[in-house]
């Protein structure tokens, strides 16, 4: 802040004046200071805001006496009526014996060509009784602006809806149990309990391996129901799962897997003595009361052996309708074969894919998943829009014109702003189908690329928080935010942001304008850019660090050499005109 002494233009203001009293007012006017902050003023946002304090000292404002600071920004042949500091002598009743002191905050909006330019201050003494007043000379407080906050970048990340295609392996369940009789490892092709035969499952298993499936594993789980012995219930979970594979690999003979048969791992888990099963088929078994249920429940968490549990169950009234209708149930051997889903390799699906946007292939040569993955083998962004293009029209999913806006937006990023109208059209097509977060935060980066960031600020609010493209859309906000002078709100988006060196660069800044120079100066730290560089000079020389100027502004120039008639210029660095010569020389 500067100071500014004000006691001539009180004494030409008291000219108008007459008595001791006002004598007295010139005389004590050398001591009343008026003060401006920030100085240099700084444009934030589309304005100019600063704050104006004055003090008057002791027995300054006689009774029926009024002063008014009159703030006036100049430049060129224009000006503009910023607002007023008024002292009036019946606000300040105490003022013979104390400072008269009053704080205003003022802020005029930014136009171009207002720098360079001069804020003025203009006294104005008024007689309150006779209304009499005259003005003072025009005094200067502020000169230039500086525009820090210009170095704002715009952040538009645009964000492709999921194409759904995994091209990774994947691992396909082929799941079939076969059903023992009590006691019994060998399996008789009539038994049926789930109403199919066991005949009929061999057959089903028989013709998938017959296929030669690219197999990865075979599980086979073999158990129990509870009768029996410890001896007899261990052989008989093996047993079963055994013969399940010997049938497998039997079949694999037939159908000629040699050197396929060796990279199948059989993986056998016999299930000995668990209640695990028997739980979960009494839980859900109608054929007896819920009370009944629980004596069974009570004899499996109380104490004693397996076998002593299944004995002490056989007292129960209804055991022989759990025999009957859960124990067989239980005396089975659970396969479940995993074999590779079969899917096109990746240069299958690009030439099928170009072959459709050529109009050689129909579009049903690939899935719409596959169409839309193929989009992500190739760099081409002029290939992609054509690939998302044939996705549209084959089947206006609003992924495919999502996807097809997206390169457009991308595009534009790279200079071709003619394909902002495309995006446009595409992105009110995919909403009309599905007005999702994805679409909506790929409408906010359309906006920011338009230069309609008032438009793209309020289409990010409305995107919902729970949504993969939130990181992104907190970049957005959070860069629109610093641009509108929002720098707490900023700083509060940039936590959850996608990062990007723009991203850096605009969060450090959010630092930087409100004066948290140490964060700032952290982030600025993750950025190797002329502008990262630059702004480390500005928070120097905000901080009274000759040489921290000296080292970032050289950086900063050497990185780009254009900036040395900014530096030159730049109000920020007025006090270290040493360090800029150096740095720019």
């Amino acid at each position: 802040m500067r100071k500014f002494n004000l006691a001539v233009a009180v004494a030409i203001s008291a000219v108008l004046l007459s008595g001791c009293k006002l004598n007295q007012m010139i005389k004590l006017a050398q001591d009343n200071d008026l003060q401006v902050d920030p100085n240099p003023l700084e444009v934030h946002g589309k304005d100019v805001p600063f704050e104006m304090s004055a003090v008057l000292p002791p027995k300054m404002l006689p009774s029926s006496t009024s002063f008014t600071l009159n703030t006036i920004y100049v430049y060129g042949d224009q000006e503009v009526n910023v607002g007023a500091v008024e002292f009036i002598a019946s606000d300040y009743p105490n003022s013979a014996s104390t400072t008269s002191r009053k704080v205003e905050n003022f802020s005029f909006p930014y136009q171009e060509g207002m720098n360079p330019g001069t804020l003025y201050v203009q006294g104005v003494a008024t007689d309150t009784r006779s209304g009499k007043s005259k003005s003072t000379e025009r005094l200067a407080v502020a000169q230039g602006l500086v525009f820090t906050s210009e170095w704002i970048q715009d952040v538009a990340m645009a964000s492709y809806a999921d194409h759904s295609y995994n091209d990774k392996e994947e691992l396909v369940a082929t799941n079939v149990n076969f059903y023992f009789d009590q006691g019994r490892s060998n399996l008789r092709t009539s038994l049926s309990y789930d109403g199919v035969t066991n005949s009929s499952k061999r057959k089903e298993l028989s013709a998938f391996i017959a296929e030669k499936n690219a197999t990865k594993t075979v599980t086979i789980t073999g158990t129990h129901s509870p009768e029996g012995t410890e001896t007899i219930n261990s052989n008989l979970s093996k047993d079963r799962a055994s013969t399940i594979e010997k049938f497998y690999r039997s079949r694999m003979d037939r159908y000629d897997y040699k050197g396929i048969a060796n990279s199948i791992d059989f993986i056998l888990k016999p299930v000995v003595q668990d209640w695990s099963a028997f739980k979960t088929a009494l839980a859900s078994y109608e054929g007896i009361s819920k009370a009944e249920k629980a004596k069974y429940t009570n004899i499996i968490n109380g104490t004693g052996s397996f076998v002593d549990m299944e004995k002490e169950m056989k007292k129960l009234s209804t055991y022989k309708k759990v025999f009957n209708d859960i124990y067989p149930g239980l005396r089975i051997a659970q396969t479940e074969v995993l074999t590779v889903k079969p899917k096109k390799t990746n240069v299958e699906i690009s030439i099928l894919a170009k072959a459709i946007t050529n109009g050689e292939a129909e579009a049903d040569k690939l899935t719409t998943e596959e169409l839309m993955f193929s989009a992500t083998l190739t760099p081409s962004l002029e290939e992609k829009a054509a690939i998302y293009k044939a996705a549209a029209d084959a089947t206006g999913k609003w992924e495919a014109h999502n996807n097809l806006a997206v390169v457009h937006l991308e595009m534009a990023m790279k200079g071709d702003d003619s394909k902002l109208d495309g995006a446009a059209t595409q992105l009110e097509i995919a909403r009309n189908k599905n007005d999702n977060a994805v679409v909506q935060a790929n409408m906010g980066a359309l906006h920011v690329l338009q230069g309609n960031y008032e438009e793209a600020y309020a289409t990010l609010k409305e995107v919902s928080e729970s949504n993969n493209v939130n990181p992104k859309v907190s970049a957005m906000k959070g860069s629109l935010e610093v641009r509108m002078a929002k720098y707490d709100e900023a700083k509060a988006s940039f936590t959850s942001a996608a990062e990007s060196n723009s991203v850096s660069i605009n969060k450090g800044l959010a630092y930087l304008l409100s004066g948290d120079y140490s964060q700032a100066d952290a982030t600025l730290a993750e950025v190797n850019t002329a502008e990262s560089y630059y702004l480390q000079a500005v928070s120097a020389a905000r901080q009274n660090q000759p040489d921290g100027v000296d080292l970032y502004l050289s950086k900063a120039v050497q990185a780009e050499p254009s900036l040395k008639g900014k530096a030159l210029n730049d109000l920020e660095f007025a006090n270290f005109a040493t360090e800029v010569n150096r740095a720019v020389n």
